[in-house]
C-alpha cells in the first residue's frame, strides 16, 4: 500500500492567519488537505471565541475538507484524569459553541498524560495524535509514526529544516506515514516554509496519499514511520 501524508498547522489566530491562509493555498495547489490544530485558549491570554475572523476561516476550511483537531488544554501533559476531564469538557464546550466541535485531539507539543487519555475516552473522543503514534481511542489501537515538526516543541534552525526534509523522504520511500507539522508563526520565514513544502513535495513524489487526522469505521492509517 502507498504511504500517507498528514500536514498539520498549529498556532492559528488573527496574528498568523494571513500566513496560514497563504500556506494553505500552496497546499491546496498540490491537492493536500490540512489538519488544523485549534486551541480555544492559550497562555498569552488568547481566546478563540474573541477571534471571529479565525473562527470563520476555520469553519470554511473544515467545509472544504480540512480537519479540526482540539489542540489540548493547559496541563494536558501532566493532569490526572479528574482534572483533565474538567479542562477537556471546558475546551470541548467552547468549540461546540463556535460550531467547531471535533472528536480529534493532539496535546500541546504532542504530549498527553495518562489522565488526559482517560478523559478523552470518557468524553467520546475517537483519535489522539501524539509525538510518536496516532491512537484510535475506540479500538485501543495505535499506528507508530513520529511527528516531524517546526516549532511547537521542535527547532526551526536551517540544519533542522534540512533534517526534517530528509527524514520525510526516508519515511515516504518506506511507504510510511509522513506526519509533518508547523507552528504558524514560523510560516513568516522563508526557510521553514520552504522546508515544509519540500517535505510535502517529496512525499507526493514517492506516492504518499494526502490525508488528515480522522477516525473512520475502518482504520485509515496503515503504515508506520
Amino acid at each position: 500500500m502507498p504511504g500517507q501524508l498528514i500536514v498539520s498547522i498549529s498556532g492559528i489566530d488573527n496574528r498568523t492567519l494571513d500566513e496560514v491562509s497563504a500556506f494553505r493555498g500552496l497546499l491546496a495547489g498540490r491537492g493536500v488537505p490540512a489538519s488544523l490544530l485549534v486551541a480555544p485558549r492559550r497562555k498569552n491570554g488568547y481566546r478563540l471565541d474573541h477571534d471571529p475572523r479565525t473562527v470563520d476561516w476555520l469553519t470554511h476550511r473544515r467545509g472544504d475538507g480540512d480537519a479540526i483537531v482540539l489542540h489540548g488544554f493547559e496541563g494536558a501533559a501532566t493532569s490526572p484524569a479528574h482534572e483533565a476531564n474538567l479542562r477537556l469538557m471546558a475546551a470541548d464546550r467552547v468549540l461546540d459553541h463556535l460550531g467547531l466541535r471535533t472528536r480529534l485531539f493532539a496535546g500541546p507539543k504532542w504530549n498527553s498524560s495518562d489522565g488526559t487519555a482517560t478523559a478523552l475516552r470518557r468524553n467520546g473522543f475517537r483519535l489522539s495524535a501524539g509525538l510518536h503514534e496516532v491512537v484510535d481511542l475506540v479500538r485501543g489501537q495505535a499506528v507508530r509514526a513520529r511527528v516531524l515538526g517546526i516549532g511547537e516543541g521542535f527547532l526551526a534552525e536551517p540544519w533542522w529544516c534540512r533534517t526534517l526534509v530528509l527524514a520525510a523522504e526516508r519515511t515516504a520511500r518506506r511507504r510510511g506515514v509522513v506526519r509533518v507539522a508547523v507552528a504558524a508563526r514560523h510560516l513568516r520565514r522563508p526557510g521553514p516554509r520552504q522546508a515544509m513544502l519540500d517535505a510535502v513535495d517529496l512525499a507526493l513524489m514517492h506516492g504518499c496519499t494526502p490525508t488528515v487526522y480522522r477516525w473512520r469505521d475502518r482504520p485509515e492509517l496503515t503504515a508506520a514511520a
